[in-house]
């Protein structure tokens, strides 16, 4: 088989189905890339449509989302869900609101949570959904409506042994609060299984909060130890300033590092002696400010508006906030400025430029579907609780997080030596999340 030819192929077919879909395009291209170490070495997993049946969503499910706002005017909005792939469990993964959201990036989170999801170990499928509805400046009333229209179609094709929904941008723990109530008025049952990130008086989990954060250190101090290196006395730049930025600054602070650098889509703060977590998720979390807001009430802290974090001095990137946020020419000022390591703190936030600077300059990388798989992997946790009707603690659940987090780096990094390419994390985690899934897919026969 001319394994070239057979992706390629592939990649084709991608391009002629999913017009317009660049995100899409982008995370089945790197999975194709990987791929071929696989299928030279197990030519099999080219047969019987595996790959096809693996890049097309099982089902897309696009709605209307009419509400009401606070001057009485009718808004439309338009809701996805796309349960991607279900072989291992049921359909996981988060909700996101924010303007940007169209199914293409619906596909493109919905792709990388099926390898993201088998890496954890746990028995849970791969999907994704959101709205184009941006929670920004409005009242908690108008989310609430937002809110309720929204679950009042997705009800109908979620469930705790189906599909089972969590937060992402834009949905936190007020967004879930009235998701679940809604579902539980419009199904007259309390089911706590159903959505994931719920409050812990009602069925939530601890850590769950800081999960996605704290993984994405702790892989990276799995794979700092795996050279000799440690986290303790680095210095770390972390950018967004949202929930998987804030838990990732303060878990880096807690193992000793020094956090240097932290942003949003208005600038970043440059924080030399580290950053006052309190204040930073008081300002974000609770008076929901802009990181200007914070060097106003601290010292030793400057605001560069419009600036480039990635020109910081450090040795440890984590990317939070979104999306192709750190391209080709962002990722040689990190290598210029010292930086030794990469983790993907938020969803493909690295572009293919970027990734190719890091392999030219010796930067170990670690891709999201690896490095932020605490969040999900935290989510089952919590739904393994809701079915056995029990409540963990915080250490203990912590305890399990490490643990998922140091097996994924093992598996990532095992599997990337067993293929020839050591050190290559992105080829190692998309195989060995791959295989699993695969494996299942040929049990299970062509459905």
């Amino acid at each position: 088989m001319d394994v070239d030819s057979t992706v390629k192929g592939f990649y084709e077919q991608i391009l002629q189905r999913n017009a317009g879909e660049p995100e899409f395009h982008q995370a089945v291209s790197e999975v194709l890339a990987s791929l071929r170490y696989v299928l030279r070495k197990d030519p099999h997993y080219a047969d019987n449509g595996l790959i096809q049946r693996l890049t097309e969503p099982e089902r897309q499910i696009i709605f209307r989302v009419p509400w009401i706002d606070d001057q009485g005017q009718v808004q439309v909005n338009r809701g996805f869900r796309v349960q991607f792939n279900s072989v291992l469990g049921p359909y996981k993964g988060g909700l996101r609101f924010h303007p940007s959201v169209n199914l293409g990036i619906i596909k493109f989170l919905g792709f990388e949570q099926i390898f993201k999801n088998s890496l954890t170990g746990l028995p849970i499928g791969g999907g994704k959904g959101g709205s184009d509805f941006d929670p920004k400046g409005k009242s908690d009333m108008e989310i609430m409506r937002f809110c309720q229209s929204f679950m009042t179609e997705l009800e109908r094709h979620i469930g705790d042994k189906v599909d089972v929904p969590a937060g992402d941008i834009g949905v936190g723990g007020r967004e879930i609060g009235y998701l679940f109530g809604q579902y539980r008025r419009m199904t007259g049952r309390h089911v706590s299984g159903t959505l994931t990130g719920k409050g812990l008086t009602w069925g939530g989990s601890l850590v769950r909060t800081e999960a996605t954060g704290y993984g994405c250190v702790y892989f990276t101090q799995e794979m700092m130890a795996s050279r000799g290196d440690r986290l303790h006395g680095a210095k770390v730049i972390i950018s967004g300033s949202g929930n998987v930025a804030i838990y990732a600054i303060e878990k880096a602070q807690e193992l000793g590092a020094t956090v240097v650098a932290f942003s949003d889509s208005s600038g970043y703060v440059s924080t030399p002696d580290g950053v006052d977590v309190e204040l930073l998720r008081d300002i974000k979390e609770v008076r929901r400010l802009r990181v200007s807001d914070y060097v106003k009430e601290t010292n030793g802290a400057t605001f560069h508006k419009g600036g480039n974090i990635w020109e910081t001095e450090a040795d440890v990137a984590l990317p939070c906030a979104t999306q192709n946020e750190l391209d080709g020419e962002a990722a040689k000022l990190l290598a210029d400025h010292g930086v030794k390591y990469v983790a993907e703190g938020a969803n493909m936030p690295c572009t293919h430029d970027a990734i190719q600077v890091f392999k030219k300059r010796k930067i170990d990388f670690a891709p999201g579907k690896a490095a932020n798989a605490g969040g999900v992997a935290t989510s089952a946790l919590e739904m393994q609780q809701n079915a056995s009707r029990d409540s963990w603690t915080f250490e203990y659940t912590d305890k399990r997080l490490r643990d998922i987090m140091r097996n994924i780096f093992k598996n990532a990094a095992r599997t990337a030596e067993d293929y020839d390419v050591p050190r290559d994390f992105v080829v190692g985690a998309n195989i060995a999340g791959f295989k699993k899934v695969a494996d299942a897919m040929i049990a299970q026969g062509v459905i």
